[in-house]
């Protein structure tokens, strides 16, 4: 796919709400299928992880939602399992367990990583789709995501 095809199916949204941001992560879920894992890159603040609250309600995701920054992940129950992790905390995976992803993103469950820069080369081969939030200002957000599915 040239780069202009490529650019031609990100899609892009501007938040002014928590509310919004969720919404915009509810549309990404619709998408989304056992095995796919979303690697949400942002500063902090930006909304990762209320996107990713949106993105588990549409999942089916009834409990609590919340950052796993202290304990690096979280799973949640919907119509398909989810897994979030945060890897903020981590200077990198070597320190690590080496199954630390494998035991959160496995082949049947949704996945959504926080802060993935440091696992990168760990989650090569898996079907990711790249979202990114940043700040325009103190209340709205640019959030971009591409517009195909991850799986291949």
């Amino acid at each position: 796919m040239s780069a202009r095809e490529q650019k031609q199916r990100r899609r892009r949204f501007d938040s002014g709400s928590a509310a919004e941001t969720e919404a915009v992560g509810a549309r990404i879920a619709a998408g989304l299928g056992p095995g796919d894992v979303v690697v949400v890159s942002g500063e902090l603040g930006a909304g990762k992880t209320t996107l990713i609250r949106g993105a588990c309600r549409a999942l089916g995701v009834e409990g609590p939602v919340t950052s796993p920054t202290f304990t690096i992940g979280q799973r949640y129950d919907g119509r398909l399992p989810v897994s979030h992790l945060d890897l903020y905390r981590l200077g990198g995976l070597e320190d690590e367990d080496p199954a630390l992803l494998d035991d959160y993103l496995d082949p049947a469950t949704v996945g959504f990583v926080e802060w993935p820069t440091i696992a990168t080369p760990a989650l090569a081969g898996r079907p990711l789709l790249p979202v990114s939030i940043e700040h325009l200002d103190r209340d709205r957000r640019r959030i971009e995501w591409s517009a195909a599915t991850p799986r291949k």
